[in-house]
């Protein structure tokens, strides 16, 4: 089997390219940084005796979506993980358009694309995977990260209407997305911004999404307080959201980012509430956090939500 991964050169997607390897999948790694994808190559062959194939594109442009696509054409891709993506910090009066253009194209519009192309093959062909890692951030509204957080609600709303579409024809093709909170990846580089919460540790993000999605679970979203607040974020009253969020997200130090490129860590800043706050969120709720699945593993719960 093969899987196709983009934004492999770092954190996540290179999280991703080493658990698939250990398990025996050849693989196809997609970023801008050649170099750190031959490296990569060099570790992942020696290492586990699999095939890569390495092929830099940059994303943000959608010649290069659809020539990544029709490069793989022919190659049996058994899954494809959408993980390349990148955040813009700041008051958006002030954030850099430009910027912000290169980032919707990238978390937006290359998802789209290659999600498009490849699930038509996979439904043609009646099997494949699809895995867009989208965030916990796109539960809610994100002030000062505000285009990052609507990119990702975009990738998550997405992925929820495709698996809906593929069940009602009782398709054999999966999709799912990864909701991930804090993860310890170059994120904040890119973002420009310091987060004060420690984020969990990459390989142990990858490996659970990687389970849960041969599990067949639609949202995948690891660790029990990201499991709460995407609760809260759906039963909460908005204005107590936002106001939670704009208070985690404006405490942050703003600083000039020290790469000097977007590249895709897939991880994701911490929302997170106060004691009180999430007190509050929660209070005479109880009865419809039952409803809402994977608020705990242990309860098993509903594979499709």
């Amino acid at each position: 089997m093969i899987a196709l991964i983009t934004g492999a050169s770092s954190g996540l997607g290179r999280s991703f390219a080493k658990i698939l390897a250990k398990r025996g999948f050849d693989l196809v790694l997609v970023a801008r940084r050649r170099p750190r994808l031959v490296e990569l190559k060099k570790e992942l062959t020696a290492e586990y005796g699999v095939r890569v194939k390495v092929l830099p594109h940059d994303l943000s442009k959608t010649e290069e979506c659809i020539a990544l696509f029709e490069e793989t054409e022919q190659a049996r891709i058994d899954i494809l993980i959408n993980n390349a993506g990148f955040g813009v910090f700041g008051k958006f009066t002030e954030t850099d358009l430009e910027r912000e253009l290169e980032m919707i194209d990238v978390n937006i519009k290359a998802v789209h694309i290659l999600t498009k192309l490849f699930l038509q093959k996979f439904v043609k062909r009646g099997h494949g995977y699809i895995l867009n890692t989208a965030s916990l951030a796109g539960f809610m509204a994100g002030p000062w990260f505000s285009s990052y957080y609507a990119s990702k609600n975009y990738v998550l709303q997405l992925t929820k209407a495709i698996y809906e579409e593929l069940r009602a024809e009782k398709s054999n093709v999966y999709i799912g997305a990864f909701c991930p909170g804090p993860v310890k990846t170059e994120f904040n580089d890119v973002a420009g911004a310091e987060f004060a919460v420690e984020g969990i540790d990459e390989m142990e993000a990858a490996e659970y999404a990687i389970d849960k999605m041969f599990d067949g679970q639609l949202i995948i979203v690891p660790k029990i307080y990201a499991k709460l607040t995407a609760a809260a974020a759906k039963i909460a009253p908005s204005k107590l959201m936002l106001a939670a969020t704009a208070k985690v997200q404006s405490s942050r130090v703003r600083r000039e980012p020290e790469m000097p490129v977007p590249v895709n860590t897939g991880a994701d800043m911490k929302l997170r509430l106060s004691d009180e706050e999430l007190d509050s969120a929660l209070a005479g709720m109880f009865d419809d956090i039952k409803e809402i699945n994977e608020i705990n593993d242990k309860n098993g719960g509903n594979k499709n939500e």
